[in-house]
């Protein structure tokens, strides 16, 4: 069988590959007119199309058809993170999240960050280059790092909201109305069908602040187990968990 060329373009009305696209068509797979290539919008759409022209830097085709693809998963799966100190581990994540299926990825800078820039750029084409690897129609959205206070604040419209720390609750609930400390539930266990997100912290963790302030704006602190992960593990954990959730059987 012919190996299928996937190709990223938010616009395939227009007829042209973008830049990167056409280049990687036209100088590094030696494609050229009348080759077939299997476009993909990331919102939900291929399209079997084929080469008309191919001059410089530009590479022009014509749809022959359109192809919805059916979402392997239901709801929205948000997940908002920091970044780690290593860009490579935060890359890593966003591959491989993509590789799995998520709706939203989310930069958070907390008050223990130890980064607190991020190159969307680079991430998007992370997003980009997942999605084509692994025959997805669906590009995740991809935020701009927000400050922890303004994202829990801002953030509405999801029922399903948790927040993933390695605090006992009775640190948090220290200093609070006397209560009775209750367990964190593993987030499996808690998650339902439907729209969810996920908070993340940094590799020193939130700070119990923060724990608070996500707890009195309606997220629920969750496990991912005993073993203690590294950031980007967590955050990959955490999707696989919401992915399950809401897969289509």
């Amino acid at each position: 069988m012919k190996e299928e060329r996937y190709f990223y373009t938010p616009q395939p009305e227009r007829g042209e590959l973008p830049q990167e696209e056409a280049k990687h068509a036209l100088r590094v797979l030696r494609m050229g007119i009348g080759d077939e290539i299997k476009l993909m919008d990331g919102k939900g759409a291929y399209y079997r199309a084929v080469i008309t022209a191919a001059t410089g830097h530009r590479c022009l085709y014509a749809i022959n058809e359109q192809l919805l693809q059916e979402r392997a998963w239901n709801g929205r799966i948000h997940l908002a993170m920091a970044p780690t100190k290593l860009n490579d581990r935060t890359e890593w994540f966003a591959e491989k999240a993509t590789e799995i299926g998520f709706d939203r990825l989310s930069f958070i800078d907390c008050q223990y960050s130890e980064r607190r820039n991020i190159k969307n750029e680079r991430i998007d084409k992370i997003l980009i280059a997942a999605m084509k690897q692994s025959h997805k129609a669906w590009k995740p959205e991809l935020d701009e790092m927000m400050p922890f206070r303004k994202f829990v604040e801002e953030v509405q419209g999801v029922a399903q909201k948790f927040i993933c720390h390695c605090y006992e609750e009775e640190d948090i609930q220290q200093g609070t109305a006397a209560q009775q400390p209750v367990s964190k539930p593993h987030l499996k266990d808690v998650l339902k069908e439907g729209d969810a997100l996920v908070l993340i912290g940094p590799e020193g963790d939130f700070s119990v602040e923060e724990v608070r302030l996500a707890e009195r704006l309606g997220f629920r602190s969750v496990s991912l187990g005993k073993s203690r992960l590294r950031t980007e593990t967590a955050a990959l954990v955490a999707v696989h968990l919401m992915h399950l959730a809401n897969e289509v059987g």
